[in-house]
């Protein structure tokens, strides 16, 4: 989808559609709270499948976070917006998808651009190697649980600052196992 395109829906303070802008003008030193969500897909062996933003991302460029992010579409079901997302920018085709975090929601600011988000958080199993498109994903490793959760509380770490907060809200959600 073409970025310039693409429409995000913005939300009021208790998360309900108040309508809609487009992405590519919406992030930038006064972001509107927009809804957004975050998935993490693990494979059978509990591995946490880490992404690392393009290099060339407008938000966050570089940063190692969780397997995918993104925006749905307005009127897309939030889990039809991981699954295509998901496809987009992996390759890959998530089983098992849960939500298991409805209300997260943050704010954070890198280079002038500032994220507001309600980011509602999925887990799934995945199976199979990812294809990421250059475009979205930089670099990608398979990671134990326990390792992710390390370098999400180490405060000099790459990782992304919605993840690092979402961590510690999942880690008695994802059993260090990672079974989904």
């Amino acid at each position: 989808m073409d970025q310039c395109a693409e429409q995000v829906v913005l939300v009021d303070d208790a998360g309900q559609p108040v309508g809609t802008a487009d992405k590519i003008g919406v992030h930038g030193a006064d972001t509107p709270r927009h809804l957004a969500f975050s998935c993490y897909g693990f494979d059978a062996d509990g591995r946490l499948l880490v992404t690392q933003r393009a290099l060339d991302k407008r938000t966050f460029p570089g940063f190692w976070t969780n397997t995918c992010c993104g925006h749905p579409a307005p009127g897309e079901e939030l889990a039809e917006a991981v699954r295509r997302r998901l496809d987009h920018e992996l390759a890959l085709v998530p089983t098992d998808l849960r939500l298991v975090l409805p209300d997260f929601s943050y704010t954070a600011e890198y280079a002038g651009i500032v994220e507001n988000e309600l980011c509602p958080v999925f887990v799934c199993r995945l199976a199979g190697e990812p294809r990421p498109r250059a475009d979205e994903v930089a670099a990608h490793q398979w990671w134990p649980w326990d390792r992710f959760l390390d370098e999400a509380a180490d405060p000099g770490s790459a990782i992304s600052p919605w993840a690092r907060l979402q961590a510690p809200l999942l880690r008695d959600l994802v059993p260090t196992s990672a079974r989904v």
